[in-house]
């Protein structure tokens, strides 16, 4: 199927009228897979098996768990965070990332999963959500703190491990 570039005019007028500049001449060709019942029933099991899998991990978080926040990370585990270090790769890094969050949390700790997507395959996936946890502000008042998460996995045997996440907020 070859796209006709609708979209690609009506992006252009919009982007001339706010002053930016506009995009050329697209062809895009589509494949869009058709899937079976049995393949679609598949990939909701995988969601709600990683849907499960963060709710757990979300839930070790708010309870200081140590052991089972690192339980479904891979061992060679790449994290991308918002306060340095910038980057942590490894088990023993990412833990040491909840001893820094945990020494800035006000008690009880916040760390809920207000809207999450997921996109799984047979092997593979990620999830990204909008997360809220909590900080004190120069009053010290408690303040909620909403950021990004984005989230990859794996699955490994019939596990899926999560080996790579990136925390973000906004930038102001």
């Amino acid at each position: 199927m070859k796209w006709d570039g609708g979209i690609t005019k009506a992006w252009s007028r919009r982007a001339k009228a706010r002053g930016m500049p506009a995009l050329g001449r697209t062809h895009i060709y589509l494949v869009i897979p058709s899937l079976g019942r049995n393949e679609m029933t598949h990939n909701a099991s995988n969601e709600n098996a990683i849907r499960g899998l963060l709710a757990q991990w979300a839930a070790a978080v708010r309870a200081k768990d140590l052991s089972a926040i690192l339980a479904d990370h891979s061992s060679d585990f790449l994290m991308f965070d918002v306060p340095p270090p910038f980057q942590s790769r490894g088990l023993k890094a990412y833990e040491d990332t909840w001893r820094l969050f945990y020494s800035s949390q006000p008690e009880p700790v916040v760390f809920d999963i207000k809207h999450l997507e997921i996109v799984a395959g047979d092997d593979v996936a990620f999830a990204s959500a909008h997360m809220q946890c909590a900080e004190i502000d120069e009053n010290g008042q408690r303040i909620p703190l909403d950021f990004r998460l984005t989230v990859g996995l794996r699955k490994i045997g019939d596990r899926w491990t999560i080996v790579h996440e990136h925390h973000s907020v906004p930038a102001t």
